[in-house]
């Protein structure tokens, strides 16, 4: 059985720009800002949540089923997926838009400053979810609002567990509708800021959240992982990277090793020590997809 990965497909532009954004940014003209940034290295990768976690799922040797959207400019994005064997059943094509977009510039002190376009994301919610696929556990990641929370609906009335995992959409959401995703979940991940930020939302200590579901994981970065059950918590020891290059795409490495560990009914704990192991393979690698076991 196989593990559904709602979430976002997007392209990741990644720009590097050689100076500092502080001395190109005089304070006192902000209201009048127009500065213009030369990049001499650019590179465009294949991202989003969705795909991300489902490359990581395949690598080790999982069943990822990916739903997601994208526009008219996606041709390259599915055939990416058809050559990794990733399938592609729940993939809509949105004609009338762009896939996703992410444009990320980064100075020589590694500020950076991001546009996001979401284009075909907004349409997310398109995508059902029924009882005919073939699902043992599944994940609710960063996407549109209004998919995010039809797709928790639906698992949840199909009684398939799965996790949510609202990232940086979190900000989207109140407490009544966090509250709510709560309630539907079996697991929920989040990193060490988006857990102040939920428990400053729903108003309960993850401890507690904890009490409601199977389990609650807070990526830590370098430092681990910290997982919580039934408000008990157990730290996950960190893996050394060979080499730092770069972080992005490593909390999505991480979700792949966890719906990997729980497709194979593993602990918690034993999900998320390949987790550590899988995120420090990737940021020694450029890109969120660019790296094999």
């Amino acid at each position: 059985m196989a593990s559904l990965i709602c979430g976002s497909f997007a392209f990741d532009t990644i720009m590097n720009f050689e100076g500092r954004f502080a001395e190109q940014i005089l304070p006192d003209q902000l209201h009048i800002l127009n500065v213009s940034f030369l990049v001499p290295s650019l590179r465009r990768d294949f991202g989003g949540c969705a795909g991300n976690i489902a490359y990581s799922l395949k690598l080790l040797g999982g069943e990822p089923l990916p739903m997601a959207t994208l526009g008219q400019d996606g041709t390259t994005y599915l055939e990416r997926l058809k050559s990794l064997n990733i399938s592609t059943q729940f993939i809509k094509e949105v004609p009338d838009a762009y896939t996703a977009q992410a444009m990320i510039m980064t100075d020589r002190d590694n500020n950076q400053i991001t546009a996001f376009h979401p284009g075909a994301m907004n349409q997310a919610h398109l995508n059902e979810i029924d009882a005919s696929h073939n699902i043992k556990v599944a994940i609710i990641a960063p996407d549109g609002k209004e998919a995010m929370i039809n797709h928790a609906q639906q698992l949840f009335d199909l009684k398939i567990p799965f996790v949510f995992d609202p990232g940086q959409g979190l900000p989207m959401f109140n407490a009544e509708e966090l509250k709510r995703f709560i309630e539907q979940a079996t697991w929920v991940t989040v990193n060490d800021y988006e857990a102040k930020m939920l428990e400053e939302r729903v108003g309960q200590s993850v401890a507690e959240m904890s009490k409601s579901l199977k389990g609650l994981m807070v990526t830590l970065g370098a430092q681990g992982c910290q997982i919580w059950e039934n408000g008990q918590s157990t730290h996950i020891a960190p893996v050394q990277a060979k080499q730092v290059l770069d972080p992005t795409g490593c909390g999505d490495a991480w979700r792949g090793a966890l719906l990997f560990g729980l497709e194979q009914n593993w602990s918690l704990e034993q999900c998320a020590q390949l987790g550590n192991k899988l995120g420090a393979l990737k940021i020694a690698h450029q890109g969120p997809q660019n790296y094999q076991l």
